[in-house]
């Protein structure tokens, strides 16, 4: 149950504490006074998109914050303990925060931990559960109505099996269409799979051959620098020239090892121009090696060449590069491996289409059973609010009728339909067609007044969702609501006194401009001032004593 609200900054609102009470509580106030900016603050909350116009003029950022009770709150208590979210300092309390930025970022958090938007609908949708005024407009489309006969009649579990079935046939028909060569010749696609294998098996590219190639063929087709450059850096190395490195370091060193004997320090110095010396005879030993063991031969050049040209003319054939070579030998040998052998695989994935296909009809049947047991259930209970909602003579149904095709429907295979019969005689039609706004409007109230007895959602909000009724009916709709909130906490925003007068608290919310700044506040009605609120709800330019006194008959008939 909401027990605390607060708001700061947020659209035209300062800031206010709200708080709310078990039963049924009214919003009412002036057009425009902000009593759906409460709703919005609340829907921001518990996970609905947020952006910067959501906070105030010439402020830095808007503010939400909410406490709920537990104690008759289950599923919020498990998805908590799910979650590791739960305050164990206070078991039975769920603390929510969201801010919103002027530049349009945000922060949330559950019980001082800090959260993702998709988790605040998701504990949301188990707290608190919003009727929106514009709830009929949804209701038409067929989807909505299947939702809303599966949700009450708990089919939802039985949907997920059908909706994983239809993943699975999808997936297996995706395989068995790859292997079938999607559209193409199986034993066309063999043929030439077979083909391309030929080549690169003709081609018998070996393990990093390309690599190696791309070295040698460097290697032979700069021979003749390679000599050249090579035979006269051997001379400046350890040529016969007394010019030589070698001798030019011998030299050096000589005179360093005669120093050595006149002063100790040189002999260090000595010793490093040694070992250069004998680095440098081996230096020139092993590039004499080299020379002497290169092959140059211009044939092994053009075979080189060759065998690189065949190698980057395949790679271009098959539209890849020449690294790329022989993984994809291997996954052509692969594919034709599978295609062979496809027969056996092909019989295994018709198969196990046929047992999707079987139980998806067995769950389907199922389904639809429940369905129809559900849908003459709930069917009758919304027509018996319905007659009660000014529209004695109404008849509703819930057609739950078989698909006329042999496709996999992951809600299953029927089409469910709302009808109604507003007048008798007359054949029963779609919400869409036969139902005017005024109908619509009881319709929809009288389905959310059903559905909502059935959910386990502790608190629930109607926001105008009585707009288009008036009159004995508008008193019916206030019975219905405050026979809701008997249950479960009840929070309705309406202009109807009728609907007003049945609340266990009444809230006014006001609109106050102080010079250039608008705000809006809340005020607890008690006493004559709620007399005096019902009064204005009940209309006229001046509130006479008779209006004065119609309200206090209201209310003194609604404790009745």
């Amino acid at each position: 149950m909401l027990h605390h609200l607060h708001i700061r900054q947020f659209a035209i609102v300062d800031e206010l504490d709200i708080e709310f009470g078990p039963g049924m509580t009214v919003l009412s106030g002036e057009t425009g006074a902000g009593k759906s900016i409460l709703i919005d603050a609340l829907g921001l909350l518990l996970g609905d998109r947020a952006d910067s116009e959501s906070v105030r003029d010439g402020a830095r950022r808007a503010e939400i914050s909410a406490e709920f009770g537990l104690q008759d709150a289950e599923q919020a208590r498990a998805w908590l303990d799910e979650h590791e979210l739960s305050d164990e300092d206070m078991p039975d309390v769920c603390l929510i925060r969201r801010t919103i930025g002027s530049d349009g970022r945000g922060r949330a958090t559950i019980n001082g931990a800090p959260v993702t938007v998709r988790d605040l609908k998701e504990l949301g949708e188990s707290l608190l559960d919003i009727h929106g005024q514009h709830a009929h407009q949804s209701l038409l489309k067929s989807s909505e109505q299947r939702d809303l006969l599966d949700d009450f009649g708990g089919h939802m579990a039985l949907r997920q099996q059908i909706q994983k079935l239809c993943d699975q046939f999808r997936d297996t028909t995706q395989h068995l269409t790859q292997l079938t060569g999607s559209g193409e010749d199986h034993a066309q696609r063999i043929d030439y799979l077979r083909y391309q294998i030929q080549e690169l098996d003709a081609l018998g590219l070996a393990d990093k051959e390309l690599d190696e190639l791309e070295v040698e063929h460097k290697r032979l087709s700069n021979a003749e620098r390679l000599l050249e450059d090579g035979q006269k850096a051997l001379a400046l190395l350890n040529g016969d020239d007394e010019g030589s490195s070698y001798d030019l370091i011998g030299h050096a060193g000589g005179l360093l090892h005669n120093l050595g004997r006149l002063d100790p320090c040189f002999n260090d110095i000595a010793e490093t121009v040694e070992s250069a010396r004998i680095q440098i005879q081996e230096a020139a030993t092993t590039l004499r090696h080299t020379l002497d063991g290169m092959d140059l031969d211009p044939e092994r050049l053009a075979w080189v060449d060759a065998r690189m040209t065949a190698i980057h003319d395949l790679a271009r054939k098959h539209h890849i590069a020449p690294q790329a070579l022989a993984e994809h030998h291997a996954s052509l040998r692969t594919e034709l491996s599978t295609l062979d052998n496809a027969g056996e695989e092909i019989a295994k994935l018709n198969k196990a289409l046929d047992d999707c296909r079987k139980r998806y009809l067995e769950l389907s049947s199922e389904l639809h059973d429940a369905r129809v047991k559900t849908a003459t259930d709930l069917s009758q209970r919304i027509q018996a609010v319905v007659r009660e909602l000014g529209m004695p003579q109404a008849e509703f149904s819930i057609a739950v009728e078989p698909r006329d095709d042999a496709e996999l429907h992951s809600a299953g295979a029927d089409r469910i339909e709302f009808r109604i019969c507003a007048n008798p005689g007359q054949t029963a039609r779609p919400l869409s067609k036969v139902a005017s706004g005024g109908e619509l409007s009881r319709i929809s109230l009288a389905i959310q007044v059903i559905a909502a007895n059935s959910t386990q959602v502790p608190s629930l909000i109607f926001d105008e969702v009585d707009s288009g009724i008036g009159g004995g009916v508008a008193e019916i709709v206030g019975r219905q609501l405050k026979a809701l909130g008997a249950t479960r906490q009840t929070l309705c925003v309406t202009h109807l006194p009728q609907v007003a007068a049945q609340a266990s608290q009444q809230l006014f919310v006001s609109k106050q401009v102080v010079g250039k700044s608008t705000r809006t506040t809340i005020t607890v009605l008690q006493g004559s001032d709620r007399v005096e609120e019902l009064a204005r709800m009940l209309g006229g330019v001046e509130i006479t004593e008779q209006t004065r006194a119609h309200a206090e008959e209201m209310l003194l008939q609604a404790t009745r």
